[in-house]
């Protein structure tokens, strides 16, 4: 076979995987959002046996074959170009799933839609018991997976490389040490302010007694407001949707069709609106990657981390920033009866308090990496076999105790709250930690090339509305490469500069300084 032709098959293989591919999101989606109850084991096998056609496909011998006539190819030898890129993603792509028997990858994912399904019960239920053996079932196949795919330090890097190409827990303990010294030490600092409130016992997520984010939001009001909001962003609802289910996230089914979701409260503001905006980052970076590139790596976002940074910077520094909340003001007094009497200071103290509380989607700026630290712990201690599921309750509870000086009441509000585990999503939640690092470090370098001339930085483009010029940076600077770069090298190039904590823990000093007077 000639290079060419190799390529060319290569393309092909690749675009119809994706078909079976972008198939299994839109039967995923469906099943969090639309499925009617008795026909969740109809899907269980649905997915187990898509699964099961794209695992022989990504394991085709043929792909073994096209890959080593690529082999020294001119048409590879620039390491930046799309073919350059598309076969070395292809290469390691199928390196790892050859690894793995297709026996372990249909049990995968019959496994963990089946969790899910158990955990969406469990959660409402406090019903950590039934939920156990599910989970013990999940992290044994997942186990066995790192076994499969092989390692040089620790199983967990195994399954980090399949979020984060390129990390390992080696890289990121230091990182998250150095970032929890800082945040701990800001903390320290804002409990002595007089701005500072303590959270009533039990609370779920910030905001304290008598805040205005903590009065009546009707439902209607909150997902009218949200349409907006997310839609003067950059969201098109020409080729995307907004809907519920029980844990907000986003999906792209193909090149245009972006989906989200997120979760009401009428007593609190911030779940379902900030829920929303942040899936609507994730969302806005799917629908910015390259559509002539579908289905090849380089129309493929490169890791979970750069997607979190997407996320995360559009959900906290931009929704929670000063000048958003100057521009979008009048619009939520408008929305909300509830804010009628709020003037724009209080606002903006009341989106961003910080208080430590259970929930991390619902966490504030500042204690929200303690949250991913935490579980980012318990994961490499389940994977090295220092704990076992039957005292992952216990220990996570310890924890929450040292971190953020709370103590959830049920399971429910803990170790149940999130969804990644039933999934099988080992080794994802360090990427959310990461993502908060790319996005200071992104946002800093897009205010010095979008505002050098501004007082106020990019908070004073947001407070006359003026959010393209920022999606526009941030679509030329990382959606556009796609897996072009790995995930520190593709920050380096964006920023010019090398992966930093500092630029997060910089941002948080002086926002939350500021605020609170400390």
């Amino acid at each position: 076979m000639k290079p060419e032709q190799a390529y060319a098959f290569l393309r092909e293989h690749s675009l119809e995987t994706a078909h079976l591919g972008s198939a299994l999101a839109l039967l995923y989606w469906d099943q969090r959002t639309m499925i009617p109850r008795e026909a969740h084991p109809h899907r269980a096998e649905q997915t187990a046996r898509l699964t099961s056609l794209v695992h022989r496909r990504r394991t085709d011998p043929a792909r073994g074959e096209a890959l080593a006539a690529l082999d020294g190819a001119a048409l590879v030898r620039d390491p930046l170009a799309v073919e350059a890129v598309n076969v070395r993603e292809w290469r390691r792509a199928f390196d790892r799933d050859t690894r793995i028997p297709e026996r372990l990858a249909v049990e995968l994912a019959r496994t963990c839609a089946e969790a899910e399904t158990a955990w969406e019960s469990a959660r409402p239920a406090n019903d950590w018991e039934g939920f156990r053996p599910h989970l013990e079932r999940v992290l044994a196949l997942r186990r066995e997976q790192a076994e499969c795919l092989g390692y040089e330090v620790e199983p967990y890097d195994a399954l980090l490389e399949e979020y984060e190409p390129g990390e390992r827990a080696a890289d990121i303990e230091p990182v998250f040490a150095a970032l929890r010294e800082r945040i701990v030490a800001l903390l320290d600092r804002l409990r002595g302010s007089s701005a500072w409130r303590a959270p009533l016992p039990g609370a779920t997520h910030a905001g304290s007694e008598g805040s205005p984010i903590a009065r009546r939001f009707p439902v209607p009001a909150q997902r009218a407001f949200s349409r907006r909001v997310i839609e003067y962003l950059g969201f098109s609802f020409a080729s995307g949707r907004l809907d519920e289910s029980a844990h907000p996230f986003s999906t792209s089914i193909g090149p245009r069709d972006a989906r989200i979701t997120t979760r009401y409260d009428e007593r609190h503001f911030n779940a379902a609106f900030f829920g929303s905006v942040h899936e609507t980052g994730h969302s806005l970076y799917e629908l910015g990657l390259a559509p002539e590139h579908w289905g090849t790596p380089v129309g493929e976002a490169v890791s979970l981390g750069i997607h979190e940074s997407q996320s995360r910077l559009w959900e906290n520094m931009v929704a929670r920033s000063r000048g958003f909340w100057s521009f979008f003001h009048a619009d939520a007094q408008l929305a909300f009866e509830a804010l009628r009497d709020v003037d724009l200071d209080e606002m903006h103290f009341a989106v961003n308090e910080v208080q430590p509380s259970l929930i991390r989607v619902e966490a504030d700026e500042v204690t929200y990496n303690l949250h991913i630290m935490l579980r980012f712990e318990l994961e490499l201690a389940l994977l090295r076999g220092d704990l076992t599921v039957a005292d992952l309750p216990g220990a996570w509870n310890e924890r929450m105790r040292a971190y953020l000086d709370v103590e959830p009441a049920t399971h429910a509000d803990g170790v149940l709250q999130d969804v990644h585990w039933s999934a099988g999503l080992v080794g994802y939640f360090p990427t959310y930690a990461l993502g908060n690092v790319y996005a200071a470090q992104l946002f800093a370098a897009a205010a010095r090339d979008l505002a050098p001339g501004e007082p106020d930085g990019l908070e004073g483009l947001f407070a006359r509305g003026e959010f393209q010029a920022l999606l526009d940076w941030l679509r030329d600077k990382v959606h556009r490469h796609g897996m072009r770069h790995l995930p520190r090298d593709l920050v380096r190039e964006a920023t010019g500069t090398e992966r930093s904590a500092d630029f997060l823990a910089d941002y948080l000093d002086a926002k939350f300084g500021a605020l609170y007077g400390a």
